[in-house]
This record gives C-alpha cells, structure tokens and sequence, in this order.
C-alpha cells in the first residue's frame, strides 16, 4: 500500500497579529498585537508563597531575560560544610544525579508586570515552553497550570485583565524529584508571547496549511481556517486568506464569508491556487507565507500569519521515502534540546546554529527526542533544508523515574499532542511525528491500544504526515511485537538492524526507520539503509552532544572504572554525540560523512596506551583519538592512525616521506589503519580519488605562544536573540593549535555585550559556566557573547599567564 502525505508548519514566533478592531465599535482599530514578553522578569530561586498577588515585594528578586535556565546557573555558597557546590553542580542535592548532569532543581518563581492597548478585545500569554510543572496567575487569579516541561501552551488573559493600568502575570516553576532521564533545565527556557485580538479571531495554531496537489505547473494550496467569537453577538464574518512568495509579493488570495454565532466556533476551508511552484526540500527549502484577515463590519479584527513550504511525502515498502516525487535516505541524528554551557536556554541563534552544524557536518534529517523542541529550532530547520521526525513522549503509562511524565499521561496526553501538532504541523521541515520513545509498557497489550489511539491523535489534526514510534528490544519473541508495530505508518527500531531483513520476509509491506543506533555501527546500519528502500534512514545516537546521561559515550581503562551505563561525579556530559557541546566534530563525525558523501578524507591518532593497558569502549561511545600530531614521550613508538575516508586510497607521508598506503572507500568499510612510528614534524594523508587529490595535515605543535580568538559572526543585531560563538585557542608560534594546554584563560568583554556562557568540552570539568575564567581542554575554550540591545562594537580581549593575549571584535548594527 502506497502513502502519500502532504504537510507544513505553524510556530508560534512566526504568527502576527495586525489592524486590530473592536467589534462592538467598529470605528476604532488598535495597534498590532503580538509583542514579545521576554524582558524584564524578575526572578527567585525558591518557593515564594503568595508571590501570586500584585502587593507581594519582589524588590529583593533579580531581573532576567527569558529564555532562562536556572539549572546552568551558580548555586549560591553551602551552608553545610559536607556539601559540596561547584559552579551549577550539587552533587549530593542532584535529584538526577548522573542523569541530568549533577545539576540541582527546585521551585522558582517569574513575575513580571505588562500594559495592554485598551481597545483591544482580547488578550492572551503564548509559552513556547517552560520546565516543568507551571502554574501560571494573572493579578492574583490562577490561569491554570501545565505539568509537561516541553509542549507549548497558552492562557486567555481576557477576564482578568486591567485595561488602563498595569497587569502582573505571576508564573511558578517546579522542577522537582527525580523526573528525567537527561539534562532538562529549569525555568521559562523558551519565548514568551502576549497576543491580542478582536473578539472574532483565529485561535492559536488555528491556521492550517496543505498542499494536497503538487505538480511543476501548479500546487492546490488549501487554508484550514479555525474562527472563534468571543462575543455575545452573531458576526457576519469575511475571512481572506492571502499567499505571499519568498520575496514577500502576493501570488494568491482566497476568500469566504460566514455568520459565526456568538461564543461559538468553526472551521473553513479556503482552496487556493499556486503557479509555477517551488517545492520545499533539504536542498531548496523555499518558504512561502500564508496571511488569514477576519473581516467584521469592513474592519480587519484579526490578521494571523505563518510561514509553510509546499511539498509532498511518500513513503511505502517498495520505494522507500519520496520527498517530492524523490527518493531521500534519511541521514538522521538524534539530538536533546540543551544548548551546552547554555543549558536548556532556547535563545534563537544557539537553536539556528546547532542546525546548521549538523549539516555542515552531513546529516540531513534530525530526530528530536524525545520531545517537541522550540519553535526557534524548527524555524531553523525549515529554512535550512533540515527533515525533522518531530518526538513527543519518552513515557506513557509506565515511570522511567518516580516523578516522570507518567504521572500526567491519562489527563494530559491529549492536550499536550494537540500541542505539539498543531504548533509545529505548518513547518514543512517536519516530515514524520513520533508519539514515543522505548515506552516501558511496549511489549504489553495495553500498548497496542495506547499506541492506536495516540496515532488516531496525531492523524485527526494531521491527517498528511506518517506516524511512528521508536520501539527497543523485548523480553518477549520479536515477533510479538507486530501488534504493535501494524498501528504504525513507519516503525522505528532502535539498535535493532540485525532484525531487518528477517523483519521484512515477515512483514513485507513493513517500513522501517533506525530511530536510534549505536556510533560504531554506523556501517552496518548504512549498509541496511542503501541495500533495502524498505529501511528509510538511520539516526545515530547522538548527533550533537548533551549534558546529562553523564558519560554514556565514554571509553576507559580496564579497572578504572566500573563500567556502568553511566559514568560518576565529576561526568556531566553525555560524550556520545558526533559533535560535541562547543559544536565541534569529533572523529566520528568524519567517519559517518565518508560513509555518506564522497571524497572525505581525515586522519586522527588513537590515544597510545602503556603495556598492559586496555581500552573500553561504552556501547554509545568512540575509541579515545585526537586529531593532532604532538604526543612528547612517544618519540620512536608506534602510534595507531586511523583514517576514514570515501576516496579510493590513501597515502601516508611522514616528514615528506612515504610511509605507508591502503585501499579505503566502501569496499574497505571507508577506513584505513597504520601503526606509524612517531616523530615530531609533519604528518600528511593523501587521498585519491579517480584523478583528483585530497590532503589532511596534521603538525606537531610547538610551546604555547598566544591565543588566537575566532568568532562565528564578525556583526549581529543588538537583538536579545543574537549570539557569537568565539572560540579561544591557544596556539604556538606557528599558529598551531597546542593540544595539551589546559591553562586558566581569563574573558573581558567591553562595549554593549556580556557574557552569556564559557566552557570547553571537557566531560569531567566541573566548573562555572558563567563567570569570566575557565581552562582550556585540549587546546580550547569557547566563550558565548549575547548583545546588551545597544548599538556599538564589542571587544572581546582573552588572557592567560606565559602567552600574549587575543582579542576580536564583533560590530552591533
């Protein structure tokens, strides 16, 4: 059976809300009513009774900017002498423990005080996300709460609301027990929205866009219209739905009236035609704008806008995944939501450049788990070329943790699904929506029904994705399984390649996704993907690293430790990713690209080990190897080069002389291994490939010189949401990079920035990642800029004792 799905994207940042009226007296319009709330909180890190009503003091509570992660942040000194606090880490007050990266939890309180245009008829507070457990008051009257810590959620602020004087919305977090299995944060971490409408308005994520019909010479664009009346009034109703292009020109309109009654709504259909269009695809993500006007008495009372992408998705057994009529390998990983030494802060350019690092690095789909991300992140996506299988459970009935979301599963899922698909369902990224995660009850009967009626869920409001699930191993036969997976359109196996083949005589019609797999399968779970179009992709865990799960990703030496899933204090970093924290590619990053694209070539030594010493290597982890050529004391030892590449042959050459060669490419598994005696100087790999040459040095490096600073934007906007990434390296005389230097670098940042976070990718380098000074690793240190909102030209000077000083400079324009 062949399945053909059309689909797109709707995000909260992304909707606007202009020419307001009032219903009742139609000659006067309002001003535009989607503004930011994101400055200007004031904030305490405790449980604040009664912190609800307008007359509490919160003079003492600081002020901060959301997004804001308070789990990142410096614990105040210990009182008790016994515990011990390092920068954000507790840990003997961890709930999480390992799990979550030793940081702490707790209660803490946002209050923050707000105007309203008073003509406006109604207003309401959009939170893309907060973790977890909120209750949410407005001028001392409970608005309600959301336990789940990652779905987006709104409040109608309208009955409560004072018009003509100020306004306090009060809003309680609490992140308390043991309730995640990997880094979570704390707090409002995402975008908050105050929206305002006329009485006759389009709810929110209530604009839904299809493409049902797709050819070179036209799209059938269709507006799913919801309408609400928030009035004691029937409305005579005109709805125009407006299609704009890329460069913001109208191509289309469509239109309808109604009579909507009062205090009532409905749902229209507005078809639409698209000449000459141009599809949506990694390689062309070409957007397109959808403007919904609500017309009452020839005033405009609402104007609801999003971004989608025309295209379509077909997906079936014999054919594999086609994304506009072409066939795709999903080249996926999975990837948390923490933004490293950031924490969970979903600030818009650290969500954007995380990425667009996974496709520099050659990932084109990403698996978001095991929850919905921020708005921010799929608006990077879609306009990155970036395929999402869009996850929203890591439980349902059955805890992980005590105090997990199985808590809140039969109240909530519903709601929280509705969430999440109705946000993100016009981001055109978004190709496969997941409903969970190795789910604790799979292999029980309960599942089966739970999994039908949470995709009948999905389809209701979404009816032109497929749905899957990401499925484990079973204490039961395999094959019991098949209940489960027959409510699934895709059916997603994690670390289970080895089941395939024999899966597929079975189950023919059966599609299959690597939902999670093991780095150092990488070439058999490939291997599955290009042999069978029955397997659609493969995603690797983890495709950028995290905090959290603290040392899943290790390697060790026999009997220096236990050898446990997860590592213990000071671990706070996964180490599995295929880039790390600071977002640089570590070598299994360069492997997996070979594999995937042609002409790839890299080289790094593993790290020598003394007589008697053995490596091991976690299931998630990589074998200990640095990409550099300086290892004083190992003068005349052999040294274990490895290198991974999609060319034909390699070369070896040592100081200019040839020392060794080998056939690489897909017939040798695109990798090559040489023991190569060591002596400092120059080590070069050539690779060939047909008549053409590629070249990877790597040079032993000198006695620290300087630091050299590198940023990854020489401009930004003052805006809030803008950051630079720059990276400290502390070099030789020569300029290269001298890997062992761990010294202490101290950060100075003049003009309109501050510094937003410091850190290296050390996973046992408990420190603060807030204040000025902080070792190297390996060479590096990374120190995140956030602008002030002031115009002006940032200096960032960076110093260490026994080398000269570094400095860049970053324009605010």
């Amino acid at each position: 059976m062949i399945s053909r799905f059309t689909s797109l994207t709707l995000f909260v940042c992304s909707v606007t809300v202009l020419g307001l009226c009032h219903v009742a007296r139609p000659s006067e319009t309002i001003t535009p009513g989607l503004v930011s709330l994101d400055q200007g909180w004031r904030f305490l890190r405790a449980d604040a009774p009664g912190a609800q009503e307008p007359g509490y003091d919160d003079s003492g509570w600081r002020i901060v900017d959301t997004p804001h992660d308070w789990s990142i942040e410096d614990l105040p000194p210990a009182q008790d002498p016994n515990t011990t606090r390092i920068g954000p880490f507790g840990p003997r007050e961890s709930q999480g423990k390992a799990s979550t990266g030793w940081v702490v939890g707790g209660t803490g309180w946002y209050r923050r005080w707000f105007r309203v245009d008073p003509k406006a008829d109604r207003a309401e507070v959009i939170f893309d996300g907060v973790y977890m457990d909120a209750d949410v008051w407005l001028n001392g009257q409970h608005l309600g709460s959301h336990p789940y810590g990652y779905t987006s959620f709104w409040f109608d602020l309208t009955p409560y609301l004072d018009r003509y004087g100020q306004n306090l919305l009060a809003v309680r977090v609490r992140n308390e027990g043991r309730n995640s299995r990997w880094y979570s944060g704390s707090g409002i971490y995402r975008h908050v929205w105050l929206r305002t409408t006329g009485l006759v308005h389009v709810p929110t994520w209530g604009l839904f866009i299809t493409t049902p019909e797709v050819s070179p010479q036209q799209a059938k664009v269709v507006a799913s219209v919801e309408l609400a009346n928030a009035g004691p009034y029937n409305a005579d109703t005109k709805v125009i739905v407006h299609i704009l292009g890329a460069n913001g020109r109208k191509l289309t309109e469509g239109q309808t009236d109604l009579a909507i009654g009062p205090h009532s709504q409905t749902t229209v259909q507005i078809p639409m035609t698209v000449t000459r269009p141009r599809p949506w695809g990694p390689d062309s993500p070409t957007l397109y704008t959808a403007v919904a006007e609500i017309w009452v008495n020839d005033r405009i009372t609402d104007r609801y806008q999003t971004t989608f992408g025309i295209r379509t998705i077909e997906v079936d057994a014999k054919r594999g995944l086609l994304i506009n009529g072409q066939p795709i390998e999903l080249k996926g990983g999975c990837m948390h939501h923490d933004n490293g030494v950031l924490g969970a802060a979903a600030i818009d350019r650290a969500e954007w450049r995380r990425v667009e690092l996974v496709k520099q690095a050659g990932f084109n789909a990403i698996r978001t788990s095991h929850n919905p991300p921020s708005s921010a992140f799929l608006d990077a996506c879609d306009r990155l070329g970036i395929l999402v299988m869009d996850e929203v459970f890591d439980q349902w009935q059955r805890r992980k943790n005590p105090q997990d979301y199985h808590r809140f599963f039969d109240q909530w899922w519903e709601a929280d699904i509705t969430s999440m698909v109705k946000r993100d369902r016009n981001h055109p990224s978004v190709i496969i929506w997941s409903i969970g995660n190795e789910v604790v009850e799979r292999d029980q009967p309960q599942a089966v029904e739970l999994a039908r009626m949470l995709r009948a869920a999905v389809r209701s409001l979404d009816p032109t994705r497929p749905v899957t699930e990401a499925i484990n191993g079973s204490s039961r036969p395999w094959a019991d399984m098949d209940p489960h997976f027959a409510q699934l359109d895709i059916c997603g196996y994690n670390y289970e390649w080895r089941r395939y083949e024999q899966d597929h005589q079975r189950c023919p019609d059966r599609v299959i996704v690597g939902t999670e797999s093991f780095p150092m399968e990488a070439f058999e779970n490939w291997q599955q993907v290009i042999r069978h179009p029955y397997v659609i992709g493969d995603f690797v865990w983890t495709g950028f690293d995290y905090l959290g799960e603290s040392g899943i990703g290790r390697s060790w030496l026999q009997g220096r430790d236990a050898g446990g899933f997860t590592a213990g204090w000071p671990w706070h970093i996964a180490g599995c990713g295929d880039i790390d924290i600071l977002g640089r590619r570590k070598p299994q990053s360069y492997y997996r690209e070979a594999l995937w694209r042609p002409g790839v070539l890299y080289a790094a030594v593993r790290h020598p080990l003394e007589p008697n010493q053995v490596e091991r290597i976690s299931r998630w982890g990589w074998p200990a190897m640095s990409s550099h050529w300086t290892w004083p004391g190992w003068e005349g030892k052999d040294l274990k080069l490895e290198v991974y590449s999609s060319c034909d042959s390699v070369v070896v050459l040592l100081n200019g002389r040839h020392i060794a060669q080998a056939q690489t490419g897909w017939q040798n598994r695109c990798k090559a291994q040489f023991d190569i005696p060591y002596e400092p100087g120059q080590l070069k790999v050539i690779g060939h490939i047909g008549n053409k040459t590629r070249e990877f040095t790597l040079q032993t490096a000198g006695s620290p010189s300087r630091l050299r600073l590198v940023t990854d934007r020489t401009s930004m906007s003052p805006s809030r949401n803008d950051l630079a990434f720059v990276d400290i390296e502390v070099v030789d005389s020569k300029g290269v990079v001298v890997p062992y230097a761990q010294m202490p670098i101290s950060i100075q940042i003049k003009g309109p920035g501050q510094l937003a976070g410091i850190g290296n990718a050390n996973p046992t380098d408990v420190a603060s990642f807030q204040r000025p000074t902080r070792n190297a690793w390996q060479g590096r240190l990374q120190a995140i800029v956030r602008p002030t909102g002031d115009r002006g030209l940032i200096e960032v000077v960076a110093s260490a004792d026994g080398v000269r000083e570094g400095r860049v400079r970053i324009s605010i324009r």
